[in-house]
């Protein structure tokens, strides 16, 4: 049954596809942070240590802001933790430009409810475009914006930080925030070390450059690819009512949510990789937490999925 608050948002939604209206503030925002990672192929802003801390950003801040916090924490509850550990989880994750935590709940959980159907906000069934990057770059009504999220994360803005995040967008002014203390941090290191302001100037750079724009890019595309590729091609475990799959490209760049046939057959789970060779990093990561005494009331795989299990058809 579809009711009538649904209705209204599929309407919306509709009706913001048939305009193709580009948001030009989005565009020129995701525009912009993939042409500034490009300044990564200028030795002038390369660094030793702007280079390492791409994989240190995808980890802390894709796989921990990302995928723990914004996914399998704030949108799934999948296990429980200290509030000030779910606030610096989820402003890790606001700070990834993919939306404030309430809408980014809304959109996600919208999708789990009409997965792959005409209500699904970003399903591939449009065209792969439309799941990858389309659908995030068309203008929103702010009434629909508000009614999704009143339909699927009021609970979420109970918290008043995240619907301060929420409120005029103050998440975007977190993101630049964040962008400024890298660079501050690279530029003070260096003059504390004992740089010139020209070599501070460039480490502060360089850190920028690696530290956040490349980083941002690559978590960026890897959480759309699972929106997008995990829909199109992979294999799958179980016999779910949508176009999921597990694609094992995505389940390692994106750090297990690539296994999203496996999470679509129990959103649940705080555990998405299931079988041998599903790596699930963010899983690890939580079972970290738990040992740490962070983490608990860890939602487990349900054993009902022995009931919708698929057979081997790996590609």
């Amino acid at each position: 049954m579809i009711d009538n608050r649904t209705k209204a948002l599929g309407a919306g939604q509709h009706a913001a596809i048939q305009s193709r209206r580009l948001d030009w503030y989005y565009v020129s925002g995701v525009a912009g942070v993939h042409l500034l990672a490009l300044l990564a192929f200028f030795p002038w802003f390369f660094s030793w240590t702007g280079l390492l801390l791409v994989p240190i950003g995808m980890y802390v801040f894709g796989t921990l802001g990302t995928c723990v916090g914004f996914h399998r924490l704030l949108t799934h509850r999948s296990f429980a933790c200290p509030r000030g550990l779910e606030r610096v989880l989820v402003l890790l994750g606001t700070c990834c430009m993919m939306e404030s935590p309430p809408y980014w709940v809304a959109v996600h959980r919208m999708h789990h409810q009409h997965a792959d159907d005409d209500h699904d906000p970003h399903s591939p069934v449009r065209s792969f475009f439309w799941s990858h990057f389309g659908w995030y770059l068309i203008r929103t009504d702010p009434k629909h914006r508000q009614l999704l999220i009143d339909r699927y994360a009021r609970d979420v803005m109970r918290d008043p930080l995240y619907a301060f995040l929420e409120w005029n967008h103050n998440w975007v002014a977190l993101v630049i925030l964040s962008w400024a203390l890298f660079f501050g941090a690279g530029w003070s290191a260096a003059i504390t070390l004992g740089s010139t302001n020209a070599e501070a100037l460039q480490f502060g750079a360089s850190i920028l450059v690696w530290g956040v724009f490349v980083r941002s890019v690559e978590v960026f595309q890897a959480t759309m690819c699972v929106n997008s590729v995990t829909h199109l091609w992979g294999y799958r475990n179980y016999e779910t009512p949508d176009n999921s799959k597990n694609n094992v490209w995505i389940g390692l760049i994106a750090t297990g949510e690539g296994w999203h046939n496996n999470h679509h057959a129990d959103p649940r789970s705080a555990q998405q990789g299931h079988g041998r060779g599903e790596l699930d990093i963010a899983w690890h990561s939580i079972k970290l937490l738990n040992r740490m005494n962070l983490a608990w009331d860890i939602v487990m795989p349900s054993p009902d999925l022995a009931n919708i299990k698929a057979p081997s058809n790996r590609l």
